[in-house]
This record gives C-alpha cells, sequence and structure tokens, in this order.
C-alpha cells in the first residue's frame, strides 16, 4: 500500500466534505446520463483523441497542452517527482470516498453507453469522485502556486482536463465537479505540510527556469 506524503487521512477525508451523489434512479442522475448519450453521439475524433490522451497522462504534464512543450517529464526531474506526490495523494484521498460512496460508474448503469477510453468490468470500480478529476485540479492548483501569471489559462485546462472524463463516457459531471472540491479542500492541507513546501519551492525554480520565467519575481505561497 502507498503511503501518503503531503496529505493523511487523519488530516482529511472527504467523505465527511462531499454530499452524496445523486441516487441511482434519480431525475438527477437520469438528466447526466442522458448528457453522457448526447456526448457521445456528437463527439468527434479530434475529442476523442484529446480524451483519451488526457486518460492516459494522469499528472501535471497534462498542463503541457497550454503550458508548452518544455513542462516535460524528461527535463524537470524535481517537477516530476511532485508531480508523482501530488498524484499519490490524491488517490489516497479519492480511494475512501469512492468505496464510502459506491457511486456506479455510468457505463455500468446503462449498459448502452460506451466508452472510449479505459474501462473496467469490476463493478467495485466506483464512480464518485473522479480520481483523474481529483488530479487534475489539485495539479492546477499547484502549478498555480508555481505560476500564478498563468492562472486563468491552468484553470480552464483543469476543467477541460475533467470534461474529458466524459468525453470518455466514464464519468458523470457531478463527478468531476466532486473532484474539484476534494481537489481544493486537499490543496488547503497541503499547502501547510513542510515537505510539500521544500518540494514547491524547488520544482518552482526548476520549472520557471525551464519556461522562461524569472525566478525571483514570484514567491511561494508560505
Amino acid at each position: 500500500m502507498r503511503k501518503p506524503i503531503f496529505v493523511t487521512a487523519d488530516e482529511l477525508n472527504v467523505s465527511d466534505l462531499l454530499p452524496n451523489p445523486p441516487a441511482n434512479e434519480s431525475w438527477k442522475t437520469k438528466m447526466e446520463l442522458a448528457d453522457l448519450h448526447r456526448i457521445e453521439a456528437t463527439r468527434t475524433p479530434e475529442q476523442i483523441a484529446h480524451a483519451r490522451k488526457d486518460d492516459a497522462e494522469e499528472s501535471m504534464f497534462a498542463f503541457a497542452d497550454v503550458l508548452g512543450d518544455r513542462l516535460n517529464r524528461s527535463s524537470l526531474p524535481l517537477t516530476a517527482l511532485l508531480s508523482d506526490h501530488v498524484r499519490n495523494d490524491a488517490s489516497l484521498v479519492v480511494r475512501p470516498a469512492k468505496n464510502f460512496f459506491k457511486r456506479p460508474r455510468p457505463y455500468h448503469l446503462d449498459t448502452a453507453l460506451k466508452p472510449v477510453c479505459k474501462s473496467t468490468e469490476n463493478r467495485a470500480d466506483y464512480a464518485f469522485p473522479s480520481g483523474h478529476g481529483t488530479v487534475g485540479f489539485l495539479s492546477a492548483l499547484v502549478l498555480i502556486q508555481m505560476l500564478p501569471e498563468k492562472r486563468d489559462v491552468i484553470l480552464e485546462r483543469a476543467d477541460d482536463y475533467a470534461y474529458s472524463r466524459e468525453v470518455c463516457g466514464v464519468h458523470y459531471a457531478s463527478d468531476e465537479m466532486a473532484s474539484k472540491v476534494v481537489a481544493y479542500a486537499t490543496m488547503g492541507v497541503m499547502i501547510n505540510n513542510a515537505q510539500f513546501k521544500s518540494e514547491l519551492a524547488a520544482s518552482k525554480k526548476e520549472l520557471r527556469a525551464a519556461l522562461g520565467m524569472p525566478v525571483e519575481s514570484v514567491q511561494v505561497s508560505k
């Protein structure tokens, strides 16, 4: 079992923060399923390719779409380490909540849906909150600490990354909304962690230099 790095279960139990997801037979779930069918009927090959790319890149490096190719794992080892630690803790925070709420994946509830990204026959692989969405929103909040000048494009990309899960056909919209709540709550705990502060400061210097941005002009939040 992986160990927490910046956030422990004792510090954050997101099951206590989130409302219950819509019930399987509720009008809300029926509307969300109808939206997924609409997306499935209208998604373009380009949208599918983009969603599959996001499905495969569950990390801070998904933001290279808006920050440029110099945001890449091979040339940014400190940023890669921070990204991996963020993903690790996001997973550890999300997994207990998924198992608590036990919301079925949309394609398990409505077998007429045809996901175009990785799916599973395991009905214990639950939907709420979204793991990818949490990683995306949390990565965005971390990147903003390092690149506050890019706040708007980073947040827009985080929303786009979450929407990819709907294009994939593997999550409801409310799963992604919950993942945003989880990400902000997780960031609220992480920002006070000494190891996170240390890794963030080192990654900020590395990333800003790689992107050709002044290193000394922006301070990481204390």
